[in-house]
C-alpha cells in the first residue's frame, strides 16, 4: 500500500488501523507521545464535561486573542472539515500543514494500533506543540482520565456541567462520570469547576490530589442584572481576588453560556501570573466570541435554529432557550442523532414544543435510523401542548428534511436543526442557509 500524500488518505489510513472507534486507555498513546518528544513550554488549558466544553474552549480562545495572545484550539468532533479541530488563532489549519505530523505519528508508532481518535489527536497535538503558541487549549473527546488528549499535563483543569452520556465506558452515574472527568486534574495545580452542583467524586478526587480545586458559588459565581423591561441585560463576576463589573452577555446564545463565562474568568484568574488579562480583553472576547452550532439562530423567514444538543441535559438547555426566543405561531424541528444516545428521553423532553418532526438518518453506522427515531417518537404519550397535534416524517439526509420543513413552514415559522454533530454539519456543508418560505422565494 502506498504511502499517504493528503490529509484525506491519512484520515482513511486512520480509520484502518484499529478494530474499534473507541479504546479507552493512554498506554498506546503515551508510549507514541514519548517516542514523539511531545511536549508544550506554553501554558496549557484542558477543558472536559458533558456539556459545554467547546462553548467555554472558545471563550477561553477569544478573551486571549483579544489580550494579544498566540492561541491554539484543539476540539472534536469538527461539524464539516476535519480541519476545524485545529485552530491557530482562531482559524482553522490548512489540510497540508497536518500532513507532516501525520506522518510523524505513523513513524513514531512503531506498530501500535491507534485507534482513528488517537492518531489524530497526537497529530493534532503535535502540530500545535510546535506552532510557538503564547497558550494551548484542549478539549477532552470523551471522558478525561483515559482520553488521548490527557498525555499532555495540563497547567489548568476545567470541568463543565456533568450528566448522563457515553455511560457504556463511563459509568452509569452522574458520580462514576465526574470521576473519570476529574482525571484531567493534576497535583498541586488549579481545577476549576463550572458544574454548581458537582459530582462529590470531584470534590473527593481533588482533595486527594492536592488540587487546587475552585468550585462554582465559593471560589467564582456570578450575578446578573435585569432592565428595566424585565430582560437580563449586564451581569458581574468575581474570583478570588478579581472582578469585573458591568459585562455584555457572551455573543454565544442561551442562559447556561453564563456557567461557562463564569469557569473561564476562573481559569484566566488561576493563571493570571502567567497569562495576565484585562478587563477590555474579557470584555471584547466575551462580544465577539463565535462558535457554530451552539443554539446559532440564523435570522430568515423562517428563523433557523443550529444546535448540537445530543442527551437529555442539552435537550433540556435547548428547551428552555427555544421557550425564551418569543413567540412562534409553528416550530418544526429536524432531527438525527447517534443509535447510542438516550434519544427516547431527547425526544421527551422537546416534545411539548414542536409541532412537526423531521426525522434524518444520517451518514455513519453509529447512527439511529430515522424511522427509529420516528418510531421512538410515536410511543411517546401524548399529553399537552404541541405533543397532541404534532406530525412527523423520515428523510434521508440532514439537508432533505430541511428541504420538507421549509415546503411546510410559513414565513413566521421557526425551524429548529438539532442533535449529532452531523445532523447540523450536513446542513452547513454548503454554507450558512438563509431561509426564505416557499411562497416568498
Amino acid at each position: 500500500m502506498s504511502t499517504p500524500t493528503t490529509l484525506a488518505e491519512w484520515l482513511a489510513h486512520c480509520e484502518r488501523l484499529h478494530p474499534a472507534t473507541i479504546d479507552l486507555t493512554l498506554d498506546r498513546v503515551r508510549r507514541v507521545a514519548e517516542r514523539l518528544v511531545l511536549r508544550f513550554d506554553v501554558p496549557v488549558i484542558t477543558v472536559a464535561g458533558t456539556n459545554g466544553k467547546g462553548s467555554t474552549c472558545a471563550m477561553l480562545e477569544a478573551i486571549l486573542r483579544q489580550a494579544g495572545y498566540r492561541t491554539g484550539v484543539y476540539t472534536s468532533p469538527h461539524l464539516v472539515h476535519f480541519e476545524e479541530r485545529c485552530r491557530i488563532d482562531e482559524h482553522s489549519v490548512d489540510a497540508h500543514a497536518l500532513v507532516p505530523h501525520f506522518e510523524a505519528v505513523e513513524a513514531a508508532r512503531g506498530g501500535e494500533a491507534l485507534t482513528y481518535f488517537e492518531f489524530t489527536t497526537l497529530a493534532i497535538l503535535r502540530c500545535l506543540s510546535q506552532s510557538h503558541l503564547d497558550a494551548a487549549i484542549l478539549e477532552v473527546g470523551l471522558g478525561g482520565r483515559l482520553d488521548a488528549v490527557n498525555v499532555v499535563d495540563p497547567d489548568c483543569a476545567v470541568i463543565t456541567s456533568i450528566d448522563l452520556d457515553h455511560m457504556e465506558f463511563l459509568g452509569p452515574d452522574r458520580e462514576s462520570i465526574g470521576r473519570e472527568k476529574a482525571g484531567i486534574m493534576r497535583p498541586g495545580r488549579p481545577a476549576v469547576v463550572s458544574d454548581p452542583q458537582p459530582p462529590r467524586s470531584i470534590v473527593e478526587h481533588a482533595e486527594s490530589l492536592g488540587a487546587d480545586l475552585w468550585l462554582f458559588g465559593r471560589d467564582h459565581r456570578y450575578t446578573a442584572q435585569q432592565g428595566e423591561s424585565g430582560a437580563w441585560q449586564q451581569w458581574s463576576w468575581s474570583g478570588r481576588s478579581v472582578r469585573f463589573n458591568g459585562l455584555a452577555y457572551p455573543a454565544l446564545r442561551g442562559t447556561n453560556q453564563l456557567l461557562n463565562a463564569s469557569g473561564v474568568l476562573a481559569a484566566l484568574e488561576a493563571l493570571r501570573p502567567r497569562l495576565p488579562v484585562d478587563a477590555q480583553a474579557v470584555r471584547r472576547g466575551l462580544a465577539s466570541v463565535q462558535l457554530p452550532g451552539r443554539f446559532q439562530i440564523v435570522p430568515g423567514q423562517p428563523t433557523l435554529v443550529l444546535d448540537v444538543a445530543h442527551n437529555p441535559h442539552a435537550a433540556a438547555t435547548l428547551l428552555h432557550n427555544l421557550d425564551q426566543m418569543g413567540f412562534f405561531p409553528r416550530t418544526h424541528a429536524v432531527f438525527g442523532a447517534m443509535s447510542d444516545k438516550d434519544t427516547t428521553e431527547i425526544l421527551r423532553k422537546l416534545a411539548p414544543l414542536i409541532d412537526a418532526w423531521y426525522f434524518t438518518d444520517l451518514p455513519t453506522p453509529r447512527a439511529a435510523r430515522a424511522e427509529q427515531l420516528d418510531a421512538q417518537w410515536r410511543s411517546l404519550p401524548r399529553t399537552a401542548g404541541a405533543a397532541m397535534r404534532a406530525t412527523s416524517s423520515t428523510h434521508s439526509s440532514p439537508r432533505s428534511a430541511l428541504d420538507a420543513a421549509l415546503a411546510e413552514a410559513d414565513p413566521t415559522d421557526r425551524i429548529v436543526i438539532f442533535g449529532s454533530f452531523y445532523t447540523v454539519g450536513g446542513i452547513l456543508q454548503e454554507g450558512l442557509p438563509r431561509l426564505g418560505a416557499k411562497h416568498l422565494a
